[in-house]
């Protein structure tokens, strides 16, 4: 199974466990990722705010990098879930809008480039692994089963619901997820607010409504006794790992619930080391849980909290 791959921006820096996880459980599912060259960052949630016609050719200049590599066929996967969104959206855009359509591609004829709206299908990295690689071929290559680990899987707000193209999963109370933890071993739990939102980058906005909304997410996971919460954005996994801190400061409480993306618990189940599968570069030590399964955890290395005057962005090697 051959697919392009865009990492985005988060997957390149601070969701590098995401990447490495990925990659690492791609090789015994016989996934194949291109990734697509040259390709630059989505844009995020905040650029359509400012000037939708250049949020749309940013966007469509990766459908169109994707488009030139169409030996690996049509489909496109993201692992973020905002970059799910906006290259789906953006492409149904187009699709809908021959003006709109006409526009982007004269903006992207400046460099030299064109995209042609609905040859490129973006897939989000959940929807590949339990549609095309099916439960059934997951669980075979399942070795030490992720047995007694409690797990709260968490959807996010953006995946299911953008309705833009494909429609894998329940948009209100999705499962997908659930079923794919179930097949590597693990107890689900009972996790009502699974698909709520994270608040994205309300952190840099109103970090106290953040703070909250963040904190329901924690309460509720800690109400079931989940020992981990399995996400599958890299801006979920930051905001309710990196952020935990400031919640209990906020709040008087003690959640110490590690936050770990859905391709390192699939590492783990499959035999994969820790170390391999991007663990310790975690706010939140994982090291219980893998303890719990009988893993034993890589060293920590010290990590910088993000600044609360600066977004969480890849920073250039020129400025490291």
């Amino acid at each position: 199974m051959k697919y392009n791959y865009y990492p985005g921006c988060s997957l390149e820096r601070n969701a590098s466990a995401y990447h490495d996880s990925t990659m690492a459980v791609a090789k015994p599912l016989g996934i194949e990722f291109q990734e697509v060259n040259d390709c630059n960052c989505c844009g995020a949630v905040e650029f359509m705010a400012i000037d939708k016609m250049q949020a749309y050719a940013l966007i469509a200049r990766n459908l169109s990098l994707a488009e030139q590599q169409m030996s690996n066929g049509e489909n496109l996967v993201a692992p973020c879930s905002a970059c799910f969104l906006n290259l789906s959206k953006c492409d149904a855009y187009l699709s809908a809008s021959p003006a709109l359509a006409d526009k982007v591609n004269k903006a992207l004829a400046a460099g030299g480039m064109h995209y042609t709206p609905g040859q490129v299908h973006t897939r989000h990295l959940l929807d590949v692994a339990v549609n095309d690689v099916g439960y059934d071929a997951i669980a075979k290559k399942v070795s030490k089963p992720l047995y007694g680990l409690r797990v709260a899987p968490y959807y996010g707000c953006l995946i299911v619901r953008p309705g833009f193209l494909d429609k894998f999963d329940d948009p209100e109370y999705p499962t997908s997820l659930d079923k794919l933890m179930r097949t590597l071993g693990a107890t689900v739990v009972d996790f009502p607010m699974k698909a709520h939102c994270c608040g994205g980058h309300m952190t840099q906005i109103s970090e106290p409504v953040a703070l909250y909304m963040i904190h329901q997410l924690l309460k509720n996971a800690a109400d079931y006794e989940a020992d981990v919460i399995t996400t599958i954005c890299p801006m979920c996994q930051l905001n309710l790992d990196a952020y935990q801190h400031n919640v209990n400061k906020a709040y008087g409480t003690h959640y110490n619930i590690p936050i770990l993306y859905f391709t390192q618990l699939m590492g783990l189940a499959f035999g994969l080391s820790a170390k391999k599968l991007g663990f310790g570069k975690e706010f939140i030590s994982a090291a219980p849980a893998l303890i719990k399964i009988g893993v034993k955890p890589p060293k920590k290395p010290k990590k910088k909290r993000p600044s609360k005057q600066e977004l969480p962005m890849p920073v250039m090697p020129e400025e490291e």
